[in-house]
């Protein structure tokens, strides 16, 4: 049953957490009748369409599994409502088959390593290559980092202070210390290694309640992006000043986040077809308007030319956008339209990304010089890899969500 614990982040925000977006025109929009037709209307789409439930699908049990979590983090839902709301979701919007995967052969070789979390059911969400060879993961179920020596095969986790934190993004700053966004408890913490402690930093007020993509800028500046709060938050560690700036577009979700080399924050709003910056002085806000309107940009990466490179997870497409000039263009991915290309990242020149929609999983190598692709299927299916990052030598570490894998991918060409 990974299928339905590795699409769980999707529906993350399908129900009635609080929220300050404007509220739809009509909530009954999209909903066919039927008994829980308006407890759907009223949990389920006050900040989404109806196209959201449409989207990922779960069977009965998946959705109560949504349905239970997004208790856990704030879902007003009447304990009473919620049997005819669970039979009337997995009616409506059952699980969907997924296409195959499509191998795109090549020159390049990629050997893949994985292992298992420490921890069952912990749902790896974001990795992360840290400088001494390691590779760390959250494990967003358990409430876990997990730290992982791909020389031995030692797994060490470290439980969250707070219990039930959904520890979500991951980044590390010069000192080695561990950064990582409390998803479901709203906070972003600070994890020593060397002692385990863990520092909060708690969001302010009731919007800021998802911390969820991290990374830290040149001067030591800690940026994220705060998804269903619709906002960018700041934090200066040695200060703890922390600050939230709403995004203008509502409903934008902001998701991935990135920075250039001038030191600007970008990052994709996946509720939308725009891409956002943020000015790191004023904390003013400026959006780019992708040209179709059913793009949907879920994470960036920057390549060494500036450009911004986005999944666009609902077109299945690949997309280049050049703030400088206003450029866009796209193109369509291997596994196609239902591909979902999720995770991604730029490594000298090369585009890497994951096709999260197929079975198998890819890895999907893009070479914007030749324009040509190749693509691998990954070894355990990956249960959507919805982050991937470089290491310090060129190859990728990825969290593979519904297999419970952490993935060490060794490409020959970079080594």
């Amino acid at each position: 049953m990974f299928h339905t614990a590795s699409r769980f982040s999707m529906s993350v925000l399908l129900l009635a957490i609080p929220c300050a977006w404007a509220q739809a025109p009509d909530p009954h929009t999209g909903l066919p009748a039927g008994a829980g037709r308006e407890i759907a209307a009223a949990s389920c789409v006050r900040c989404h369409d109806a196209a959201r439930l449409a989207t990922p699908g779960y069977s009965h049990d998946g959705w109560q599994r949504v349905i239970g979590r997004m208790q856990s983090m704030g879902a007003e839902v009447p304990a009473t409502q919620i049997p005819q709301l669970t039979d009337y979701l997995a009616r409506n919007f059952p699980e969907k088959p997924h296409p195959p995967a499509k191998l795109v052969a090549g020159d390049i070789q990629v050997a893949f390593r994985e292992w298992p979390v420490l921890t069952p059911g912990a749902f790896p969400h974001d990795p992360l290559a840290t400088a001494d060879g390691a590779i760390w993961y959250t494990g967003q179920h358990a409430s876990v980092l997990g730290r992982l020596d791909p020389r031995t095969g030692v797994i060490r986790e470290y439980p969250t202070r707070t219990a039930n934190s959904g520890p979500h993004g991951l980044t590390a700053d010069a000192r080695g210390n561990i950064w990582f966004t409390a998803n479901y408890a709203g906070y972003v913490g600070k994890l020593d290694p060397n002692t385990g402690n863990i520092t909060e930093y708690k969001l302010p007020g009731a919007e800021g309640h998802d911390p969820h993509t991290p990374v830290f800028d040149r001067n030591g500046t800690l940026w994220f992006t705060v998804q269903a709060g619709n906002m960018i938050g700041r934090l200066q560690p040695r200060t703890a000043d922390l600050r939230l700036t709403r995004v203008p577009t509502a409903h934008a979700l902001p998701y991935g986040i990135a920075i250039n080399s001038a030191g600007v924050p970008f990052f994709a709003e996946f509720g939308t077809n725009r891409i956002g910056s943020i000015d790191p002085r004023t904390l003013a806000i400026h959006e780019y308007v992708l040209p179709d309107a059913a793009s949907r940009p879920r994470r960036i990466a920057i390549s060494g030319d500036d450009a911004i490179w986005y999944t666009d997870y609902a077109r299945g497409r690949l997309g280049r956008f050049d703030p400088r000039t206003g450029a866009s263009r796209q193109w369509p991915s291997p596994g196609g339209d239902s591909s979902q290309p999720y995770g991604i990242a730029a490594v000298h020149g090369i585009l890497w990304y994951s096709e999260s929609g197929v079975r198998p999983n890819t890895l999907v190598r893009f070479d914007p010089r030749s324009e040509k692709f190749q693509t691998w299927g990954i070894p355990s299916g990956g249960g959507v890899v919805r982050n991937m990052m470089p290491t310090a030598h060129g190859d990728l570490v990825l969290a593979e969500s519904g297999a419970g894998k952490i993935a060490l991918v060794e490409v020959e060409a970079s080594r």
